[in-house]
């Protein structure tokens, strides 16, 4: 596929949201007030400001390092340039960099100076493996499965700092719920993978689908979710009842298992379902979430 001529149009102001991935702020900030509500049990200006941080520095510097350093294979990826994406233009490049790191500092701050030595250890891994996936020399992204285990990371260290910053008690629940959730988070990065199977390729870029091919890939995202369904189970009642929502995912992505390479863009129709379903997945999570906080299960 030639690479288009030039990048999406736009402001910084709009690169720089844009940058953001506006449609997954839910996805980092929400594990993190869940977390931390559910175990304070009141609100306060941490989770305030916590929130804060996970909803858009955290994906500023999460998708912008991303996006100026994938700006070659961004260039031939025809899902880039909408809701899963801007194709940053070089000249903001320096300037999505700092505004990252500018963004962050203060946060990091705050949060390490109120957190434990054990929520501050939680963030420094979070952080880390946000600029590990997709940094030069270290390009987590580019070595099949630490990309989907580094990738999962990114979505659950919010929840997990969440638990230690509020200073939660190791429980069986608990500890099935992060796992589940684990999982969860890696097969649906190695399904992601599998729709820029050939745009990877191109530019010279590893991943679990390249590495596995397309239908090896979404095979495996499949085992990911059924594995995170069984953990689910383990958690006891009433937290087994979200053992349905990985089942959901599984559902969705398993049309795909006999896709094969050259067909991969194919793949792209179920990812898209993929973004709509976590609004689904996120309602009936928060539903469950407050059925269990009133008691009524």
């Amino acid at each position: 596929m030639p690479a288009r001529s030039q990048s999406q149009p736009g402001g910084p102001i709009r690169q720089l949201v844009g940058a953001s991935r506006p449609i997954s702020w839910i996805n980092t900030a929400y594990p993190f007030a869940a977390a931390y509500l559910l175990t304070a049990g009141s609100v306060d200006v941490v989770l305030v400001i916590g929130t804060l941080y996970f909803l858009i520095p955290y994906n500023l510097l999460m998708y912008g390092i991303n996006d100026v350093f994938d700006y070659e294979s961004d260039l031939r990826n025809p899902r880039k340039g909408g809701i899963e994406g801007v194709v940053l233009d070089r000249r903001w490049h320096r300037l999505v960099l700092w505004a990252a790191a500018l963004t962050n500092v203060p946060f990091l701050a705050y949060l390490a100076m109120v957190g434990t030595p054990t929520s501050t250890a939680v963030l420094g891994v979070s952080v880390f493996a946000v600029v590990a996936y997709s940094a030069p020399w270290l390009r987590f992204k580019e070595r099949p499965v630490l990309d989907s285990i580094t990738s999962s990371t990114h979505f659950v260290s919010p929840a997990v700092f969440g638990l230690a910053l509020a200073g939660a008690q190791p429980s069986w629940p608990v500890v099935a719920a992060i796992v589940a959730f684990f999982l969860w988070g890696m097969a649906s990065q190695a399904f992601g993978a599998v729709q820029d199977i050939d745009a990877d390729r191109q530019a010279g870029i590893a991943s679990v689908g390249t590495w596995l091919g397309a239908r090896a890939t979404v095979r495996a995202a499949m085992v990911g979710y059924a594995l995170s369904g069984a953990v689910m189970l383990t958690a006891g009642w009433p937290g087994a009842l979200a053992a349905v929502v990985p089942v959901l995912y599984l559902a969705s992505v398993a049309p795909f298992r006999h896709l094969v390479d050259e067909d991969c863009e194919r793949a792209r129709s179920g990812w898209r379902r993929f973004l709509w379903l976590n609004l689904i997945s996120g309602f009936l999570i928060t539903q469950l979430l407050i059925v269990i906080a009133l008691g009524w299960l």
